[in-house]
């Protein structure tokens, strides 16, 4: 890590100490979010989020494969975010990193956990064939909160994407569509850093940095879907339901910026 980044999350406990953000934002603010569908005309669904001046961007597309054992008659998603030298400094061309593996498992549990895709939906013939959905996200910046970026890019993506239509051999028909993808919830992930004894929300890039410990829920209205903490530090049960209320209080405004760009 650069000595400038040093000297600013130094900059930054300091002022978190005192309830100040660089930004000028609130402890407990996210960051603008900007939200836009069907951005790659190749792909069955997409999207592009910015949240501050962190961008993802999100594409699916739909494979056909045999269905698990235990749900023969259901098809399944996987989710992959990629963090290459594009979006950050500290990003590497090459195999998928730690943070990649766990920012992309996160925003997909949120997503998993909320049942908003019925898979049952997506069988073709039970036991033989299913459709599969890949969900590729892609950071073309990284200026913090990479989790929450992600899992805004890709429900979006799945609120935008079509399920293709099918032959009579039922291979799919490249550019063909049968019917949008029913998606029933939109669940929102949240994530907090805690700097000092402060919890912050949308941490940008110095503000991670200088933090102890962090904590991402995904939540859907007012049902805990999924949590997750990372980093070493610790957080007190007081803090983890405070944490929870915060999330139940922001929820309908994240929902309401997502089902609004989707409506475009």
């Amino acid at each position: 890590m650069n000595t400038l980044k040093i000297v600013n999350s130094e900059m930054v406990i300091n002022s978190i100490k005192e309830g100040i953000r660089k930004d000028g934002r609130g402890l407990l603010d996210f960051r603008n979010i900007e939200i836009k569908t069907n951005v790659i005309k190749t792909a069955d669904g997409s999207a592009w989020v910015k949240l501050g001046e962190t961008e993802v961007i999100c594409g699916v597309k739909f494979g056909t494969g045999t269905p698990y054992p235990d749900s023969p008659d259901e098809g399944s998603m996987t989710l992959n975010l990629e963090l290459t030298g594009l979006a950050s400094p500290d990003f590497n061309t090459g195999p998928p990193k730690i943070d990649s593996l766990e920012f992309g498992r996160v925003a997909d549990r949120a997503i998993r956990h909320a049942n908003a895709i019925d898979f049952h939906d997506l069988c073709i013939v039970p036991g033989e064939k299913t459709f599969i959905m890949f969900i590729d996200c892609y950071a073309i910046n990284s200026d913090g909160n990479l989790i929450d970026a992600t899992q805004f890019a890709a429900i979006a993506a799945l609120m935008n994407t079509r399920i293709p239509k099918l032959d009579e051999n039922n291979n799919i028909m490249v550019g063909e569509y049968d019917r949008p993808l029913k998606v029933s919830s939109i669940p929102v992930s949240l994530t907090f850093e805690k700097i000092g004894d402060k919890i912050i929300l949308d941490a940008d890039e110095v503000e991670e940095y200088a933090s102890s410990t962090r904590f991402s829920l995904g939540i859907s209205g007012k049902n805990i879907l999924s949590c997750h903490k990372s980093k070493g530090g610790v957080f007190s049960e007081e803090e983890i339901s405070e944490m929870i209320d915060i999330a139940n209080t922001k929820y309908a405004t994240i929902e309401k910026i997502i089902k609004d760009a989707c409506k475009k």
